[in-house]
């Protein structure tokens, strides 16, 4: 089997699979780019949410 027909195939997710996991610092870097930005997601979103239950409730300070 020559070089080329082992390339050929895929797709778009085996592809980033390969970018991702060639090396261990470009992984670190993306599962910890992905954790910051998956945090603010989750942070924004909950955030919206506990507005949206809490809309003209008056907090007893």
């Amino acid at each position: 089997m020559d070089a080329s027909a082992r390339r050929s195939g895929g797709g778009l997710w085996e592809g980033l699979y390969r970018v991702v996991m060639r090396r261990n610092s470009i992984y670190v870097t993306f599962v910890i780019a992905g954790a910051f930005v998956g945090e603010r997601v989750v942070d924004y979103g909950v955030h919206k949410l506990w507005e949206y239950n809490n809309q003209g409730v008056q907090s007893k300070n």
